[in-house]
C-alpha cells in the first residue's frame, strides 16, 4: 500500500501500491489503477466552523438521501448509498460514504460497474486517517502528489524555455545540460531577489538527477504547514531539495557549482548502493 496525505494534512489513507493519483476537481482527489481499471475511488474533504460537523454531515445523509444506511468500515461510522447510472450503454454504480472527524468531513465514492466487488474501496477507508484540531503536524515523506507534479512541471519548463532562449540550445534533461544551466545561472540575467527563477533552474537540475540515476524519484515531503517536492533515492536517506539547491546559495552569496553537486550527490547514491 502506498500512503497518501492531503494538502493541508487534513486527511491520509493508504491505496494499492498499483493504483496511481489522477488530477480531478480542486476539492477531490482521484484515484484508480491506470492498467488494470477496477474503479475510481475519490476523497473530499471538507471543513465546518462547528466541533460536530462530521457527525452532523453524517446525520444529514441518514434524513434527507433515499436508501441511506448506517455501516461500519474499520473504525469509521458513515452514511453509507449508492447511485446507478449508464455511461455508453455500460451500467455502473458509485457507492458513497459519508465520515469524518470533530470539523472534517469526509465524502468518498467507488464508481465501478454495477455488481463489481468494492473490497478495495473499504480497505481504503478502513486506512483513513482524520487530523483533529489537537493532533499534532505531520512528518513525512510520501509519493509525490498531482499538486506537486503540476509545480514540477510549471517550473521545469520555465526553466527550459528560459535556458533555450538565451543559449539558443536544446535542453534534454542530461548530464551535459547541467553546464547549460550553470551558463544561465553565472550569466547576470537574474538578480538575487527573484527566488522564483532560482527555485525553478532547481527543479531543471533535478529534472536531470532523475533521468540519470536509477531510483531517484520525486516525492512530496509533509514537514508541520511545509509540504513541499523534493527527491530520494529509492527507499534510503539520500535527499535532494532542488527547490532550495540554487535558491539557498544565491540567497547567502554563495557560488552555485551544479557540477559539484552532481558529483556529490552522486557519491552519497553510490555509498548506499
Amino acid at each position: 500500500m502506498m500512503k497518501y496525505i492531503s494538502p493541508g494534512s487534513w486527511f491520509s489513507l493508504e491505496y494499492p501500491s498499483d493504483w496511481r493519483e489522477f488530477e480531478d476537481t480542486e476539492d477531490s482527489f482521484l484515484f484508480y489503477n491506470p492498467d488494470k481499471w477496477m474503479g475510481n475511488f475519490r476523497i473530499s474533504a471538507y471543513q465546518g466552523e462547528s466541533h460536530t460537523y462530521a457527525q452532523e454531515c453524517i446525520d444529514y445523509e441518514m434524513q434527507q438521501s433515499r436508501g441511506v444506511k448506517l455501516v461500519k468500515v474499520g473504525k469509521w461510522s458513515c452514511a453509507y448509498l449508492t447511485e446507478s447510472f449508464q455511461e455508453n450503454g455500460v451500467w455502473y454504480t458509485s457507492h458513497i460514504w459519508v465520515t469524518g472527524k470533530e470539523n472534517i468531513s469526509i465524502e468518498c465514492s467507488f464508481t465501478v460497474p454495477k455488481g463489481e466487488n468494492i473490497k478495495v474501496a473499504e480497505q481504503i477507508i478502513a486506512s483513513l486517517n482524520v487530523r483533529g484540531a489537537k493532533d499534532k503536524p505531520w512528518k513525512e515523506i510520501i509519493p509525490v502528489r498531482v499538486l506537486e507534479i503540476n509545480a514540477i512541471n510549471e517550473a521545469y519548463d520555465w526553466a527550459v524555455s528560459t535556458i533555450k532562449k538565451q543559449l539558443t540550445k536544446d535542453f534534454t534533461s542530461s548530464e551535459a545540460d547541467i553546464e547549460s544551466i550553470q551558463k544561465v545561472i553565472d550569466s547576470g540575467r537574474f538578480n538575487a531577489n527573484q527566488r522564483s527563477a532560482w527555485e525553478n533552474f532547481g527543479f531543471a537540475f533535478g529534472a536531470i538527477l532523475v533521468n540519470e540515476m536509477d531510483g531517484m524519484d520525486w516525492v512530496t515531503v509533509i514537514d508541520g504547514k511545509e509540504e513541499y517536492p523534493a527527491l530520494r533515492f529509492a527507499q534510503t536517506d539520500v535527499m535532494v531539495y532542488p527547490s532550495r539547491l540554487v535558491w539557498n546559495k544565491v540567497k547567502n552569496g554563495q557560488p552555485c557549482n551544479l557540477k559539484a553537486e552532481y558529483e556529490r550527490i552522486r557519491s552519497e547514491v553510490e555509498a548506499v548502493l
